[in-house]
């Protein structure tokens, strides 16, 4: 992972007015939880700052270095919170670590490649799960996880416990999870949730009924 830089300083504002203030003035609020004695500072950033260093990172959960007045200051992104509309960022929370020290991140997964089941078999890949959670030393956090389901056949299923991610990264969800399944057709539901060709036995018995009581008129 590249190593992300920003700018940071503390803030003393806190009410809703004064953090409201310090957004028109080009900064983002955020705080950072310290590793000695579990406290948390505020601290600002430089909103144009930010989001360059943001730039081409899809994750929230990224390795950065915040530069606090020329002390350099490693930490974990863990939430950015976004404004509805401009969907620009409003918050951002942080967590200082220790490079040596392992932490525990979720990790988005995507699927790779054209499963063999649906190439040649005709089945629907889907994907059941689009987290896992891992634990691995800041440096080694990855910002997703690309997951090759080309070798999956019909009616086949990739378990968390069949991934294969490296040595760096130990999987903490639980194994027996799906990752991903290959439905054969006739497992898909059609559209309204019943399958083609399907008719409702409801409907069917009162047609019955009313065929009947037509007869012994």
């Amino acid at each position: 992972m590249d190593q992300i830089r920003i700018k940071a300083e503390l803030r003393t504002e806190q009410d809703t007015g004064a953090v409201r203030r310090l957004r028109r003035t080009g900064m983002i609020p955020g705080s950072i939880m310290k590793m000695k004695g579990g406290g948390t500072e505020l601290i600002k950033l430089p909103q144009h700052g930010f989001m360059m260093a943001m730039r081409g990172h899809a994750s929230k959960q990224l390795l950065v270095t915040l530069d606090m007045d020329g002390k350099e200051v490693p930490a974990l992104m863990r939430e950015m919170q976004n404004d509805v509309l401009a969907g620009t960022p409003i918050h951002v929370d942080f967590s200082e670590v220790s490079l040596s020290e392992k932490v525990r991140v979720t990790v988005p997964v995507y699927l790779v490649g054209e499963a063999v089941g649906v190439k040649l078999g005709g089945g629907v890949l889907e994907q059941v799960l689009r987290t896992v959670d891992v634990e691995c030393l800041p440096t080694d956090i990855a910002e997703k996880f690309e997951i090759d389901v080309s070798a999956l056949g019909l009616d086949q299923t990739l378990f968390v416990r069949d991934l294969n991610l490296g040595e760096k990264q130990t999987v903490v969800t639980r194994g027996e999870l799906a990752v991903a399944t290959v439905k054969a057709p006739d497992d898909v539901p059609a559209a309204g949730g019943a399958a083609a060709g399907e008719a409702n036995p409801e409907v069917i018995k009162k047609g019955k009924e009313e065929a009947k009581a037509g007869e012994k008129k």
